[in-house]
């Protein structure tokens, strides 16, 4: 049976309920030194305060090695009832010392299948899907390293993939490798940041690839594109790829959490769902918070 796998467990998709299908509750890189996501207790008011909106699920895209916490994400998803899933796979390797990547070389599928059927280290916390990432308009041998191992912990497990596409770009040569030459089903494969790169055609097409687009924000450092989205979205939507979106808010600092005086996780459902009812309708938010996560999480796990 199809499930998706949190940090509590495999659950039906159905389960989900209201999906922030792209976030962090947890998140340390050098790239953003002084907005470490590290507080516990700052992570559970977070939680706390989306549920308040009518938050059903959260999706954490922090991979290996970047802070994921993973013994404090159970406690955190039993006490404020909201479902969290996992991530484990690599972001690009400017977040990385050469030493931690050193230490995966020949072996990163292996740890990437390791998290997803048995737990990140000792904890038992098993993830629920695999985070990489491109570059801008390109991808480096990082990217088709990490992608490569990717899909083979995909082929191993059924895991979807999420990739952070840089400043939005590069989607379909990311398409061309993960589904082209590596062999992953196009529905098993998320693209995010989409809203950061507001190129209509280059959205349906790769929504006709049968892929998933995530569309997540606020950014400080994406706002020039942060208006487009409801334009994006219904453009989307026109062309008949409703079925194809998620939604998500990608809170990676301190200081943009809600609870830090940022707009934070409740903003996605107190400004931009309304926001996107109006350019599309509240039944497509609907089934875009909640129906097409359930589908594009949910696994036939092998």
């Amino acid at each position: 049976m199809s499930a998706v796998r949190t940090v509590l467990g495999d659950v039906p998709g159905e389960e989900l309920g209201v999906c922030n299908a792209h976030d962090h509750l947890f998140f340390a890189s050098p790239r953003l030194p002084g907005e470490e996501l590290r507080d516990a207790a700052a992570a559970r008011a977070e939680l706390a305060a989306f549920r308040e909106r009518g938050g059903g699920t959260v999706v954490q895209w922090t991979p290996y090695g970047l802070g994921r916490r993973a013994a404090d994400l159970p406690v955190l998803s039993r006490e404020t009832g909201v479902h969290v899933v996992a991530a484990t796979g690599l972001h690009q390797d400017v977040h990385y010392d050469q030493d931690t990547l050193a230490a995966l070389r020949g072996r990163a599928a292996e740890v990437f299948v390791a998290e997803l059927t048995r737990g990140i280290g000792t904890s038992g916390v098993r993830v629920g899907l695999i985070k990489v990432a491109g570059g801008f308009h390109a991808l480096d041998a990082h990217a088709r390293w990490t992608m490569s191992a990717a899909a083979e912990a995909h082929h191993a497990t059924g895991a979807p993939i999420a990739v952070h596409l840089e400043l939005g770009t590069g989607a379909l040569d990311v398409l061309e490798l993960l589904c082209g030459e590596l062999g992953v089903p196009s529905h098993r494969v998320i693209l995010g940041h989409l809203n950061r790169s507001p190129d209509p055609v280059t959205h349906r097409q790769a929504a006709g690839s049968g892929c998933w687009l995530a569309f997540d924000g606020p950014s400080r450092g994406n706002h020039a594109t942060d208006w487009r989205m409801p334009d994006a979205v219904r453009d989307l939507a026109e062309a008949g790829f409703g079925d194809r979106l998620l939604l998500g808010g990608d809170t990676t600092t301190a200081s943009a959490r809600s609870v830090d005086g940022g707009p934070g996780m409740p903003y996605l459902l107190r400004r931009v769902a309304p926001r996107l009812a109006l350019a599309v309708g509240d039944e497509l938010v609907r089934r875009v918070l909640t129906e097409n996560p359930a589908r594009a999480f949910a696994v036939d796990w092998h």
